[in-house]
């Protein structure tokens, strides 16, 4: 890779340090970025609401995992540290412009021309009278039964409401059963009910027509308090903090502390309280007090509570013309059908580039293991499978087929908690050899290291990847996938399972930086060498993929690095907290994020040092958590052909693109950048499709 036409000249005296991004701030302007695909109209139109809702489910998040730091200052009303009373103010300005784009959005685009295109979501007020016989019938038959309103007075108490659940509060007048005057009433709306209903076409007159359950809720809700009078009423929602955190210190067993806590996510503290725009001072006051939240945590929303459940209706219309044509990714171009995976990979390295080539590959490698005789040993980790059990039952036969199997299951994988447990669970039952990594570190890493009798000698074969071992998600993310018999990776590997289920010390490794012992050190390193031969006067380059950068000692190593002369392009999808092309501090430093049809999920770090090229592929984002709270790997692509490989394909491509790319300005804002003039515009995503044969996209 080229180094531009004119480098910057060190700095004559140090400069001063430079005040970086807010990391929460970073993280709501990409999903302003997600929000825009819902934006254009080059996606189709179901698409769009996907990603609409995309941003909501990337929200709740958000506030899960950040809010409570912010919230806690404000009821403090500490105005000193990270997090204070401002810093919450302004936080919650900032989403809060962002939900309103959002709804407007909704009800001004989105929702007319789903119209247009005879997808309808009815209103009580639009429906005819066949039409709300039908919703009549249809909530005494299947919502009504399902649903307990609870009167509030000193023998019922404010009920638990659980994280993110509808649930309705409603005023009443009159008397009571027993002639009290309790006016306040809550119903809390099972998960099991369809959000989205679609209506028969015969009552309908359109194969495409929907009614919303809380639609459904609301015009009924008098059938609920017979004998009372029915006044002001509200869906809500409240947020809760969700990051799930246990004392490993002070635990036994890691996993029946994790089962117990999962017992109580759902109730943890309050963050945000969503009602609907019509909502009365009087109920929002009434539940603000209730969950002990100030009123810039109260968000009025004109529409859905839950924008994120609209992606039934997404689901449930057969219109393939409004969403993206189907992908097929390709069989991974370095394999041969029919092949042996060990044969091949004595002849060299294999790199599948998902989602392009099928994750399959990776799977047919496992399946390959798993069925060869030879075969004594499997080691894996596991961070997230999802509910996909192809991968597990596989390992499962590998157990039955008396193979030694050790499976590293990080319990403390974000939401995933729960499926880890019982994916564990099952595997011990069999007698697979079930660890849980390191005790106060996740185990993030991504490798499977595969032992076979050839001869006389044990031959070890490995997959390394950026992404984890779902097959659903590796239809959607970018990764790589590394499959090698490379002895000197191999065993490094070998090491890094032994430390995992020993905790003995590691020797020397050959091939692997691994988090939290080397990485973050030989990154920082490698950074600061770059700068030194700048200084000198060589050319040198970085390039960097990854999806949040927010290391603090990164990041000024980088600054550093810049202000040498050393050419830095960062291409980082989601929060960064490196302002670029500061004058006369980061003039040397670029940054982008890249956008597109599916998520970018690779980490791909590419250093140049005259005609000395190094690149690594990682599981590692560099956030401080990754380098120092989490088991990582790093490794070096050395093959010249697969290094320039993935330098096309996930640097130089996404540099060239000018549909979905992004650029930072030096106030930390982001522009979409456009083709100029009569040029031919490039998108990534959408010429790796084309290059591996499927189908693409915008």
């Amino acid at each position: 890779m080229a180094a531009p036409d004119s480098v910057l000249a060190p700095p004559a005296q140090a400069q001063p340090l430079l005040a970086l991004l807010d990391r929460d701030h970073s993280i709501l302007a990409f999903n302003e970025r997600v929000l825009d695909w819902a934006y254009r109209t080059d996606v189709p139109l179901l698409e769009r609401l996907r990603y609409l809702c995309i941003v909501s489910s990337n929200l709740d998040e958000f506030f899960e995992v950040r809010a409570e730091s912010h919230l806690v200052a404000h009821q403090r009303q500490d105005d000193k540290g990270v997090y204070t009373v401002a810093s919450f103010e302004r936080l919650a300005q900032a989403a809060h412009t962002l939900v309103a784009r959002q709804y407007a959005l909704f009800n001004d685009d989105l929702i007319p021309t789903l119209e247009k295109k005879g997808i309808r979501i009815i209103s009580h007020g639009d429906r005819p009278d066949a039409q709300r016989q039908w919703v009549k019938q249809y909530f005494h038959r299947e919502v009504q039964p399902l649903l307990i309103p609870v009167g509030l007075d000193p023998s019922h108490p404010f009920p638990q409401v659980a994280n993110k659940s509808l649930n309705f509060i409603v005023r009443l007048s009159g008397p009571d059963a027993f002639g009290r005057a309790n006016e306040i009433a809550i119903v809390k709306v099972p998960r099991v009910l369809p959000r989205m209903i679609q209506m028969p076409a015969k009552v309908a007159g359109g194969p495409h027509s929907f009614v919303s359950l809380s639609s459904v809720i609301r015009a009924h809700l008098a059938d609920l308090f017979p004998g009372r009078q029915v006044g002001q009423f509200s869906q809500f929602r409240v947020t809760r903090h969700s990051d799930l955190a246990v004392d490993e210190d002070d635990v036994k067993n890691l996993r029946k502390a994790l089962r117990q806590g999962l017992q109580h996510r759902h109730f943890g503290q309050a963050v945000r309280l969503e009602v609907s725009a019509g909502c009365s001072d009087y109920l929002a006051d009434f539940l603000l007090k209730q969950f002990e939240l100030p009123r810039l945590a109260l968000y009025r929303v004109p529409g859905p509570v839950n924008l994120v459940r609209l992606t039934q209706l997404v689901d449930l219309v057969r219109a393939p013309e409004l969403c993206f044509p189907v992908y097929k990714p390709c069989h991974p171009t370095q394999l041969t059908p029919g092949m042996s995976f060990f044969d091949r990979l004595k002849q060299g390295d294999v790199l599948i580039h998902q989602p392009f080539e099928s994750f399959g590959g990776v799977l047919d490698f496992l399946r390959e293991a798993v069925h060869d005789p030879q075969v004594l040993a499997i080691k894996q980790t596991i961070y997230r499978t999802g509910s996909d059990a192809a991968l597990m039952d596989l390992l499962r036969e590998a157990v039955r087929s008396g193979k030694e199997v050790t499976v590293v299951v990080e319990l403390k994988a974000r939401f995933d908690e729960e499926a880890n447990i019982n994916w564990a669970e099952a595997l011990e039952s069999i007698g697979a050899q079930v660890l849980y990594g390191v005790v106060g570190l996740k185990t993030h890493a991504k490798m499977m290291l595969i032992t076979r009798r050839e001869g006389r000698q044990l031959k070890r074969y490995a997959h390394l990847s950026t992404g984890n071992y779902n097959p659903r998600t590796a239809r959607l993310y970018t990764d790589w996938s590394h499959l090698t018999a490379d002895s000197a990776l191999t065993a490094d590997i070998e090491h890094v399972f032994v430390h995992l289920a020993s905790h003995s010390r590691l020797p020397r490794m050959n091939r692997l930086w691994l988090a939290p012992f080397h990485l973050h050190r030989k990154l920082i390193a490698r950074i600061n060498e770059l700068g030194v031969a700048a200084l000198a006067g060589t050319s040198t380059r970085i390039v960097a993929k990854m999806n949040a950068l927010t290391d603090e000692a990164l990041i000024h190593a980088l600054i550093r690095a810049g202000q040498k002369g050393v050419s830095i392009d960062l291409i980082v999808r989601g929060a960064c907290m490196l302002p670029a092309q500061v004058a006369g501090q980061t003039d040397n430093i670029r940054v982008r994020s890249v956008i597109g049809r599916f998520l970018e999920h690779s980490r791909v770090f590419y250093f140049r040092n005259g005609d000395e090229e190094a690149l690594y592929l990682s599981s590692a984002d560099w956030m401080n958590r990754n380098m120092m709270r989490r088991v990582e790997l790093a490794w070096q692509v050395t093959d010249p052909l697969q290094r320039q490989r993935v330098v096309d394909e996930s640097l130089v491509a996404y540099l060239q693109d000018d549909i979905d790319a992004w650029d930072m300005a030096p106030d930390g804002t982001y522009t979409r950048l456009k083709a100029q003039g009569r040029r031919r515009a490039n998108g990534a995503q959408a010429a790796l499709m084309a290059r591996y044969g499927g189908v693409g996209g915008p």
